[in-house]
């Protein structure tokens, strides 16, 4: 049990946070990525520590960055920690009119979203022997679409494409699935006016956003034994789309 090692990339808060505690909870160690917010890392890491009694490796790393992401593996290897699974979170949008959109944004989101994974999978694979890769994709991705998210929309269609390339690549050991969320209650969202939320609600069956907490139970499904023959798939969990 205690061997079992999960990287979380964007842990910080939102689905990240949830979905370390809860790897946490089931007696896996944590390696906590984040970027920018310190505090609220720290503040994750100790409170793992404590309740979980894991170890909680943190890394300030910036995902976008092959040199960053080369010191990660290097801080991972220097532990005694041995990886088991990758989780793929971290990601931004930077919405706006797509007149407004400048190029630089646009490779930002790109960098961060679909970039970042592909360098965790092409430095961090070779840590496992066996184990997982679960992307955080997105129902933007697929067909919901909002030319303001234009770049983000790009991005994790990518992303889901590039799961299904990393199973075949990796496949049979490690296994690799996408999550393609619809609108989750996360400080990405929180910017969001009451009315547009509103407006949003009535496209979902299930009448609301959903839970960090209820994305996490779905990464951790697919990290376990229970998932072991899903494989390259990309799991929808968006409420149901009206």
């Amino acid at each position: 049990m205690e061997n079992k090692v999960v990287l979380v990339t964007g842990a910080s808060s939102g689905i990240g946070s949830a979905t370390a505690k809860l790897f946490a909870k089931n007696h896996y160690n944590i390696v906590l990525q984040y970027h920018q917010n310190e505090e609220k890392a720290q503040k994750l890491a100790e409170e793992i520590t404590s309740t979980y009694q894991v170890k909680v490796l943190k890394i300030k790393v910036d995902i976008t960055k092959e040199e960053d992401i080369l010191r990660m593996k290097e801080e991972i290897k220097n532990t005694s920690l041995k990886l088991t699974g990758i989780i793929n979170n971290a990601a931004i949008a930077i919405d706006t009119l797509p007149e407004d959109k400048t190029v630089a944004d646009f490779k930002k989101v790109v960098s961060t979203n679909l970039i970042g994974p592909f360098m965790t999978y092409k430095y961090l694979a070779s840590l496992m022997d066996k184990g997982f890769i679960i992307n955080i994709g997105s129902t933007n991705g697929i067909d919901s679409y909002y030319p303001y998210s234009m770049d983000y929309d790009a991005s994790k269609a990518g992303l889901h494409i590039l799961t299904k390339d990393m199973a075949v690549d990796l496949g049979p050991n490690i296994r690799v699935n996408a999550v393609a969320p619809g609108w989750v209650e996360t400080p990405m969202n929180e910017s969001l006016t009451k009315e547009y939320k509103q407006e949003e609600i009535k496209k979902i069956i299930m009448n609301r956003f959903a839970t960090p907490e209820e994305i996490a139970e779905v990464i951790y499904f697919l990290a376990s034994d229970k998932a072991s023959y899903i494989n390259g798939a990309v799991i929808v969990v968006d409420g149901g789309r009206k």
